[in-house]
């Protein structure tokens, strides 16, 4: 009889090739996404190798950090910056030169790959997948290993072979319980995550997260949460599948069909963690007496309920963490002791791989219905079908109506690739997963929270509490 096993194991050891001397391993890879960004740097080795991709139709290219959100009808032509251009060029090329699928601009599929992985059943219980970005982790949510790659060498050695080298990192569970109160969701869960882990608490190792309050989630909220797994040091986020997870990838347009969806579904009930397993180290989280989450600083970590103030760096422990926080107060241009919610706003966004599926635009406009943004404010949706569905709901008039900026589906402003970016020196209200400085632009300074929670501040002009409105 084998011994008690975690998801995380099982999964990992299906996958194993070979193993090195030095501790590496072999993996074999079930699907790739290849995204623009430093993809060309993979293409061009194997062109100078003369390679050719070994699994074509394993892999999948996907346009979306680069992809304008307005004038997309007029293509190539109606993208000014020459060199955000020629990163969308330089892809469409590599995908057609090696023969693979590409979600491009005009694709009808085409949406941020972390949102489509997902949407379209290409992340499914049990598979390795891996894409040349950190936020890949996002997948995880699906009951897989979905880890990031490099673009260059990894990516190559993915595209020429169908495997990648890794080290097998230890197991963490992050027990989550407890029922999530009024004006609380995914997003400010996974900022408490990362305000108790730490920004590196979790290097070395793959979350496995577990709880009431995730079997409770959505799947969309389950995604939030694995998302940002990244944020504090990890590779790999996972939620073991379940009902929610069938229930949602059944029909999807790359999920297994008739006899094969019964016989993957006998296979992935097999795979959560065994009830004896063994982790390398477990948190405990319980979130009943949470409120909605805002970051402060340039961290996210660097994150606190809304009815808190600005931390003072003198009540930290050591040197190197006061030092740190005094930075991020001087980058930020926060007083400590400062209530959240005194802090003014300039702008707001709602998008990007974290938030930016049906679940958060109507969250959003549930805040925004019958009120007016008083700071510019756009959204993004996180794919082409998410914004035909969310205009077939008519969210899309509640959002223009209010006074969002209503545009197409791109990795956008998150870190700004296609050029939308936070003015230096402006605040940002933003659903995104990063607040380090520069991210959302140069002197960007940015606010991470929940997709009510942006409504709230872009109504307000302030960080807000969403539970007042």
């Amino acid at each position: 009889m084998s011994a008690p096993a975690t998801m995380f194991q099982k999964i990992w050891d299906r996958h194993v090739v070979v193993k090195a001397p030095e501790g590496e391993e072999l993996m074999f890879v079930d699907r790739s996404l290849v995204i623009e960004g430093a993809a060309f740097l993979g293409f061009d080795i194997l062109r100078n190798s003369g390679r050719r991709v070994r699994k074509p139709l394993q892999n999948l290219a996907i346009t979306d950090h680069y992809l304008p959100t307005l004038n997309r009808a007029a293509g190539l032509a109606g993208i000014a910056n020459p060199d955000i251009r020629r990163v969308i060029e330089l892809h469409e090329m590599n995908a057609r030169d090696f023969g693979l699928e590409h979600i491009d601009m005009h694709h009808p599929l085409q949406g941020i790959s972390h949102v489509i992985a997902a949407e379209l059943g290409l992340a499914q219980p049990g598979l390795l997948l891996t894409c040349n970005d950190s936020h890949t982790a996002t997948s995880g949510a699906m009951g897989c290993i979905a880890m990031p790659v490099g673009g260059g060498n990894q990516l190559s050695h993915v595209l020429a072979t169908q495997t990648v080298w890794q080290k097998r990192p230890k197991a963490m569970r992050i027990v989550i319980d407890g029922a999530i109160g009024r004006g609380v969701v995914s997003k400010d869960v996974i900022l408490a995550v990362m305000a108790k882990v730490g920004i590196g608490g979790g290097a070395g190792h793959a979350f496995e997260y577990a709880g009431s309050a995730i079997r409770a989630m959505s799947m969309e909220a389950r995604l939030t949460v694995c998302n940002m797994s990244v944020e504090a040091g990890a590779k790999i986020g996972m939620i073991a599948p379940d009902d929610t997870t069938y229930q949602y990838l059944n029909g999807r347009r790359y999920a297994p069909q008739g006899a094969e969806w019964d016989k993957a579904l006998t296979f992935w009930r097999t795979l959560p963690s065994d009830e004896d397993a063994c982790f390398d180290r477990e948190v405990h989280l319980n979130v009943g007496d949470l409120a909605p989450m805002v970051s402060w600083g340039t961290s996210p970590e660097d994150s606190a309920p809304i009815t808190a103030r600005v931390p003072d760096p003198a009540t930290y422990a050591t040197p190197e963490q006061r030092s740190r926080v005094t930075r991020a107060l001087e980058y930020m241009r926060l007083t400590p002791g400062t209530p959240l919610t005194d802090i003014a706003v300039d702008r707001a966004f709602i998008g990007s791989c974290t938030n930016s599926r049906m679940e958060d635009l109507r969250a959003a406009a549930a805040v925004l219905k019958g009120r007016r943004v008083v700071v510019p404010a756009m959204i993004s949706p996180g794919s082409t079908s998410i914004k035909h569905q969310a205009e077939a709901e008519g969210l899309d008039r509640i959002f223009i109506d209010a006074g969002f900026e209503w545009r197409d589906s791109s990795c956008s402003m998150c870190n700004g690739s296609n050029g939308d970016i936070v003015a230096p020196g402006e605040r940002s209200a933003s659903t995104t997963n990063r607040n380090f400085e520069g991210r959302q632009g140069p002197g960007a300074l940015t606010h991470m929270m929940s997709p009510p929670m942006v409504a709230a501040a872009a109504v307000t002009g302030r960080l807000t509490d969403v539970r007042t409105l």
